[in-house]
């Protein structure tokens, strides 16, 4: 079983900055592909950026690309999203996910560890 807390969410003005944290715990966290999320008010859960439990496949949402960074410390059980010129329709809660599937799975479906989120306020 994997359990994971994200942080580092905050208020941000456009064009500026974060770096998210997801702390994770279980001893098969090095096997798990993990993901980043984000969902906005009265909008669907969406994809971000996943990484495989290899660290050599990466995916990202069309809409963050070249903007966001993904990647993982499995030493320390950590996943991370640095996260650079951010726009106001980035605002929303992120939550970091883990999969057992191979690869860098895009879809909420194939992930069954998730955590609370943490909220990314990005204003203008």
């Amino acid at each position: 079983q994997v359990q994971l807390v994200e942080s580092g969410g905050g208020l941000v003005q456009a064009g500026g900055s974060l770096r998210l944290s997801c702390a994770a715990t279980g001893r098969t966290f090095s096997t798990y592909a993990m993901a980043w999320f984000r969902q906005a008010p009265g909008k669907e859960r969406e994809f971000v950026a996943a990484v495989s439990w290899t660290g050599r496949a990466i995916a990202y949402a069309d809409s963050v690309k070249g903007r966001f960074t993904i990647s993982r410390d499995t030493a320390k059980k950590m996943v991370y999203l640095q996260m650079s010129t951010l726009k106001p329709e980035d605002t929303a809660i992120y939550l970091c996910a883990a999969s057992s599937s191979a690869g860098a799975p895009m879809y909420g479906y194939e992930y069954t560890y998730w955590g609370q989120g943490t909220q990314v306020t990005v204003s203008s």
